[in-house]
């Protein structure tokens, strides 16, 4: 029998991978050098965007809003995960537990409408290449933008209320490295059902509507690119489009896998390392995608440190 507890709990204890202890290490230095390099990477795609004059278009405005998104994606999971590593006491604060909840759900979603945005960015570039500045303007992108912030938010205020209402039981020990949504439904003393079907639906909303949109964008690229009658143009249009491409595949098939699958005898250890992927890995991966594929940042990026290195002299 679970002891009923609905006080507002003190703190949670994380259970994380303790149950493998031989992974804790490893683990340790993976995360530490994917924050790092995750930090990195996406502060010098908003530097290099936001400082040379040849990047200030749509596509690389829309970029700079998902290194900011990714840099608060990890920040505010990582730090706390490599500190219960090193600890014999793995455990997070009542409001830690929340501000994280509250993050990890409104980042997940604003990425989800935020990369259909950007896939609509392409769709007009490729498809309306006349129009594209008229169409794509700064207003315009700038309300495409904050309704990708505001939607994602406005879906965290509303899950983590309904999250957090439920009545919870103690002992408070999330088998999770970060507080989520399916790991502290577990904790409650009441039944679910109703906060379950909420998170399918939400999921459902966020991940295969924009997912749907993206496919059908680039349906349309895809017929406008082979209309196209030099292979060099061709070429261009196909890499304008691959980092997004790559990005979308890592981020939906992880994400769906966690959210829109039924559960399963593994579906524990799934979605722990289903959350790591999309939580620290691949934010860690999208800087690079994009930086590796696109001649216009490495570019930009070598203006930038001769720019520095002049300074400096």
């Amino acid at each position: 029998m679970r002891q009923v507890n609905e006080s507002i709990p003190q703190e949670f204890i994380l259970l994380g991978f303790s149950d493998r202890p031989w992974l804790e290490l490893p683990l340790f230095v993976v995360f530490l050098i994917s924050y790092m390099v995750t930090i990195f990477g996406n502060l010098t795609i908003i530097l290099v965007s936001r400082l040379d004059p040849k990047l200030h278009t749509p596509m690389y405005f829309f970029l700079t809003n998902l290194s900011l998104l990714d840099l608060c994606y990890t920040t505010c999971t990582v730090p706390q995960m490599l500190v219960n590593l090193c600890s014999t006491r793995r455990v997070i604060s009542y409001g830690g537990c929340v501000a994280q909840l509250f993050m990890f759900l409104a980042l997940g979603a604003t990425e989800c409408v935020l990369l259909a945005v950007m896939s609509f960015d392409r769709f007009v570039a490729i498809c309306q290449p006349l129009h594209y500045s008229v169409i794509m303007h700064q207003r315009l992108c700038l309300q495409l933008a904050a309704a990708s912030w505001i939607t994602g938010f406005s879906n965290s205020v509303w899950l983590s209320t309904l999250t957090l209402q439920l009545p919870l039981c103690g002992p408070h020990i999330v088998d999770h490295f970060l507080c989520e949504v399916p790991a502290l439904l577990k904790l409650s003393c009441v039944d679910t059902t109703a906060n379950e079907a909420e998170l399918f639906f939400v999921s459902v909303l966020f991940h295969l509507i924009p997912l749907t949109l993206i496919l059908v964008s680039y349906a349309f690229i895809a017929q406008a690119v082979l209309r196209i009658q030099s292979a060099e143009g061709r070429r261009k249009a196909f890499g304008t489009c691959g980092s997004h491409l790559i990005v979308v595949s890592l981020f939906y098939s992880t994400a769906i896998s966690m959210y829109l699958q039924p559960p399963s005898p593994n579906s524990k250890d799934r979605g722990k390392m289903v959350s790591l992927f999309y939580g620290i890995i691949a934010p860690m991966l999208n800087p690079l995608i994009y930086t590796l594929r696109n001649k216009d940042v490495k570019e930009a990026f070598k203006r930038l440190v001769v720019r520095v290195f002049l300074v400096k002299k």
